[in-house]
């Protein structure tokens, strides 16, 4: 089975082709960083518009670059939430009419559900069950994962998503957006032993996270300094250190109350090096193992979508004819597969 995957829940345009037996046919990947950055952030209109203008050219450099015609293709999948709703409804409504138009199936996918599966494109993936952390510019969940669909949220954020707070911080001291990966950058720079930011919701049970307060921390933090270079250095490595700990000390509680030996970290923030090391070494310590997608699917992409959707589609799910859209959508209301 030939699925052909859309993804435009945010600010890119991602496409993939995966074929159930040869695995990822090829994928191609739209950023809307620069059209946003003068903003300092996503306007949801603006990335709307620019979803219609590169999706169709985007399906035709992948069918191009993978040899695939339009006749290969046995079913459709498109992120139907969450996300942004101007967004989510462009890939639903060419997802949906290009699925009718050839006859084939469609499946609207979860977009958080499209990370914690992007690891199964990698040659060597996880098997189930498994803990996923998934942290992104919108999400920051610890979720037990059975099975493909069969997800337990176990832990959430009650305010800013991790990226969210990456960004935020790296605007108030003066950093480019995209933010996030601006402060690691600069991080690297720091002094891991000048300042000490707390690690939020770690001194009480449970494995919520919360982050807003590590901004205002940062704030009157960059306030009371010199404001020199090495201050926003020094200033980017706390807030990197207290957020790790912090995603590191939660994971490491989870792995515990679940007895769970293997943990999937996907999402924009997944990408993080530092983050990347300190869980890898988490598992090795209690001879468990940490999976990652590579880099390119760490960030919102095709590839993701079309693998999720291969699932469901391959199980007999379908839509009918109406085009979906689910801004707000809780990984426990999918069905299991």
């Amino acid at each position: 089975m030939v699925i052909l995957g859309i993804e435009t829940s945010c600010d890119e345009t991602g496409i993939a082709v995966y074929d159930g037996e040869r695995g990822l046919c090829g994928h191609a990947l739209y950023s809307q960083v620069e059209l946003h950055a003068r903003y300092g952030g996503v306007v949801p209109e603006l990335a709307s518009r620019d979803h219609v203008r590169k999706l169709l050219p985007l399906i035709k450099q992948v069918f191009d670059s993978s040899n695939i015609k339009s006749s290969d293709i046995d079913g459709v999948a498109y992120t139907a939430g969450p996300g942004l709703v101007g967004a989510l409804l462009v890939g639903a409504a060419a997802g949906r009419s290009l699925a009718w138009a050839w006859g084939v199936p469609a499946v609207g996918v979860h977009h958080m559900e499209g990370h914690l599966l992007a690891p199964m494109l990698e040659q060597d993936p996880p098997t189930f069950p498994f803990l996923a952390l998934l942290v992104s510019g919108g999400h920051t969940l610890l979720v037990e994962v059975g099975g493909i669909g069969r997800y337990r949220v176990l832990g959430d954020s009650i305010d800013d998503a991790v990226g969210e707070a990456f960004d935020k911080t790296a605007s108030l001291l003066g950093l480019p957006y995209p933010g996030g990966p601006a402060l690691a950058k600069l991080a690297l720079d720091g002094n891991p032993d000048r300042f000490r930011f707390p690690r939020p919701m770690t001194d009480r049970p449970g494995l919520d996270f919360s982050f807003s307060g590590l901004k205002t921390f940062a704030l009157n933090t960059w306030r009371n300094s010199e404001q020199s270079g090495q201050d926003r250095a020094d200033i980017a490595r706390a807030f990197e250190d207290a957020v790790i700990d912090t995603m590191v000390i939660k994971c490491r509680r989870a792995l515990q109350e679940t007895g769970l030996a293997t943990l999937v970290i996907a999402g924009g923030v997944g990408a993080n090096i530092r983050l990347r090391e300190r869980l890898s070494e988490l598992l090795r310590s209690q001879g468990g193992r940490a999976c990652f997608p590579r880099p390119e699917f760490c960030t919102d992409n095709g590839a993701m979508i079309a693998y999720a959707g291969w699932c469901r589609l391959a199980a007999g799910e379908s839509e009918g004819l109406g085009i979906r859209a689910t801004p707000r959508w809780s990984l426990e209301d999918l069905p299991a597969v």
